[in-house]
């Protein structure tokens, strides 16, 4: 059994992951917030973000995570279509989970149900992605871990959709993140450990992508897309800053009106004082 290496460059990818895990999920909670705080298409546009961003931090997360992965006696290589195709399931699961939080009437029902189907995303995007993996030998786990990584999924989603729904201040939303990408990476180091790898010595090319060659590159673009999204959100005004804006415009304007409708006769008046 070849032994397994989780962080070949030290700490450095661990913590990488985990921070990324941590802005998908602050970037995801607090469009889920405002979707809540709209309606209609604004309310849907809302959600789809979050549904990206989550999406994407968890899958930059995972594989940032396998930068750092290794295995002795063999090379190891992606399947090209296979990770895309699990970035793509990411999103879309994800994106299930968080509308049917945030189209469903009855608040429990909606998160049973969004959680379960988000946790269930993030389970498959982290399964798919280790099926994309290419390397001499045979990949086999364990299946009490494999179930324990999906429930710690399941209920890291639920706890982050139950905050959305729940908690608005920053610095709160700000703590639910980093315990949401805290679960997502125990997520993801719970399920690696349930793997096991027979080596078997082989001196033919592995088919795909190294690591290097095209995770990095991909990693290094959703993570500029997490960051420039959240600089987004962060600058755009929420719905009671609006109303506020709103509301403090309004009390500008009767001082305004009171010096435009002066009666004409004490305009003539004044003007005859004066004269």
């Amino acid at each position: 059994m070849g032994h397994l290496d989780h962080a070949t460059f030290g700490w450095l990818t661990p913590v990488l992951s985990y921070a990324m895990a941590c802005i998908g999920a602050a970037l995801g909670l607090r469009c889920t917030v405002r979707a809540l705080e709209a309606s209609g298409r604004s309310r849907r546009n809302w959600l789809l973000t979050a549904a990206s961003a989550i999406g994407t931090g968890i899958w930059t997360m995972h594989f940032v995570a396998m930068l750092g992965f290794g295995v002795t006696g063999t090379d190891i290589r992606y399947d090209v279509p296979l990770t895309i195709l699990s970035l793509i399931v990411a999103m879309v699961v994800v994106g299930a989970g968080v509308f049917a939080v945030g189209h469903g009437r009855d608040r429990i029902r909606s998160l049973l149900i969004g959680g379960l189907t988000t946790g269930v995303g993030v389970a498959s995007m982290h399964y798919m992605g280790m099926a994309a993996l290419r390397l001499h030998g045979q990949v086999r786990y364990d299946p009490m871990l494999v179930a324990l990584s999906v429930a710690i999924a399941v209920v890291a989603a639920t706890a982050a959709l139950w905050a959305a729904l729940n908690i608005h201040a920053p610095i709160a939303v700000a703590v639910a993140s980093l315990v949401m990408g805290a679960a997502v990476s125990s997520m993801h180091y719970t399920g690696m450990f349930a793997v096991e790898v027979h080596v078997v010595p082989a001196s033919t090319a592995l088919p795909g992508a190294t690591a290097m060659q095209f995770i990095f590159p991909l990693a290094v673009g959703l993570g500029s897309y997490l960051f420039i999204t959240s600089a987004f959100v962060a600058l755009s005004p929420t719905a009671r800053e609006r109303a506020a804006y709103a509301s403090a415009e309004r009390l500008t304007e009767p001082d305004e009106r009171a010096v435009d409708v002066a009666p004409p006769g004490f305009r003539e008046t004044v003007g005859n004082g004066r004269a």
